[in-house]
């Protein structure tokens, strides 16, 4: 049995959550969720969240599991809004505890213990969580991050932002613990999966010369055509073309808020004396 898949595109930060459920039990898990930041004005809403509420609500399902593939950069995480609503628990690779000791520090955010206790549920290589008739087995996947994991589900792969369409490519691995030849183990782990397996990524950018949005592969389609890891490229290759280009990329729009928001799995901080909540800004730190 194979599980039901319904991506939902995030325009502004190019994202795509997912609600996944076994058709037999409508059990459900929804995977990397989108809570709305508009930076020019530090304001947040909801309107993407409640979107994944108003579909599991149609469908009738019931939601089990909140799956974070890593602590995004490029998005605050909804999951901390998702599990009031709800009371799922949030997921993360147990390496999470890596990523919050280096931002903690960054954002001297001592309200967060580098041990994972702001997520419900730390996961690692080889663990399995149950859904419905279905499981989620999970890989450990890191390079772009320490924590980075894919979640294995029937037919599908969702494998966050490790690899993408594969006229895009492959993640970057210039973030703190990130590195370019652990990414590609990481990816030749996904690829040595059966041919067949649906991967479901995590954003798409439309490369030049697509003009629609993309977020379904397979791992047939990635090893013949990724343009950065397709069969025959060497991880030393790899390794030269990744570092290179990750020199040329700017940092990602929602990196300082993201982070902060994301390593305390969706909440923000706590408040100020005065009553409001504020996203601190390092200055020259990255």
């Amino acid at each position: 049995m194979n599980p039901h898949v319904q991506a939902f595109f995030d325009p502004d930060t190019f994202t795509v959550s997912y609600v996944v459920h076994d058709p037999a039990s409508k059990k459900a898990a929804i995977i990397d969720p989108v809570l709305d930041f508009t930076p020019r004005n530090g304001r947040t809403s909801t309107r993407s969240a409640d979107a994944l509420l108003r579909f599991m609500d149609q469908e009738e399902l019931a939601l089990e599991w909140l799956l974070e593939t890593h602590a995004h950069a490029d998005h605050l995480s909804a999951a901390h809004y998702l599990h009031e609503q709800t009371g799922a628990p949030i997921v993360i690779g147990s390496e999470i505890r890596q990523v919050q000791r280096v931002f903690g520090a960054l954002f001297e955010a001592d309200d967060v213990p580098p041990d994972g206790s702001a997520f419900g549920r730390l996961v690692s290589e080889g663990e399995r969580l149950p859904l419905g008739a279905l499981s989620i087995g999970i890989l450990h996947t890191p390079g772009h991050t320490p924590a980075c994991v894919t979640y294995l589900i029937g037919d599908a792969a969702f494998v966050g932002d490790t690899l993408f369409m594969p006229d895009y490519g492959t993640a970057r691995a210039d973030f703190p613990g990130g590195d370019a030849a652990t990414l590609y183990r990481s990816i030749r782990k996904i690829l040595d999966l059966p041919p067949s397996t649906r991967i479901f990524v995590g954003h798409d950018y439309l490369p030049a010369g697509r003009t629609d949005y993309r977020w379904e592969t397979t791992v047939a389609g990635q090893r013949a055509a990724n343009i950065h890891v397709h069969d025959g490229v060497r991880e030393a290759d790899f390794v030269a073309m990744r570092t290179a280009r990750d020199k040329t990329l700017e940092a990602p729009q929602l990196i300082l808020p993201s982070l902060q928001v994301n390593i305390r799995a969706g909440a923000m901080p706590p408040p100020a004396p005065g009553g409001h909540v504020y996203l601190r800004l390092p200055v020259n730190a990255i």
